[in-house]
């Protein structure tokens, strides 16, 4: 995460082969509207839900950029819950919970982290990624 000190950061665990998955359209947006202004978006694909993401990384990195023009960092397949979750999961979902639980429930929850690293908001899966807006703005820096 060094990399991406003083970003804005939103980490959200994806899947190629779910019913959420053209919300990578609408992540796409935010990220090409957003990135010079300091924002990042990490996407960690995820086989935990239904396994709707059963595929290799070359087959998930097809999906995420032949059909949906997918630039932001896109990662190895993790774990998002349970012993072998990534760390950056078992952190955020230790931050801020859901709202029965702290684990993640299904694909395409997101974690907006502010330019001090620090986890700000969690999103559900169902929030479609332009109701992100005005919270991104707050965190960024004001245009020039």
């Amino acid at each position: 995460m060094k990399e991406y000190e003083g970003k804005v950061v939103l980490v959200v665990n994806t899947a190629s082969k779910c019913g959420l998955t053209p919300q990578f359209e609408g992540l796409e947006a935010l990220y090409q509207k957003y990135k010079d202004r300091g924002f990042v978006i990490l996407g960690f694909p995820c086989n935990q839900f239904a396994h709707q993401d059963p595929g290799s990384e070359d087959d998930i990195s097809q999906v995420c950029h032949m059909n949906y023009g997918v630039t932001f960092p896109m990662f190895a397949k993790v774990d998002v819950n349970g012993e072998n979750a990534h760390p950056i999961f078992k952190h955020l979902t230790s931050v801020l919970r859901g709202l029965f639980y702290n684990k993640i429930k299904w694909n395409f929850t997101k974690f907006l982290i502010d330019t001090e690293g620090i986890p700000v908001k969690r999103f559900a899966p169902v929030t479609k990624p332009e109701h992100l807006e005005k919270e991104i703005e707050r965190l960024l820096p004001a245009e020039k």
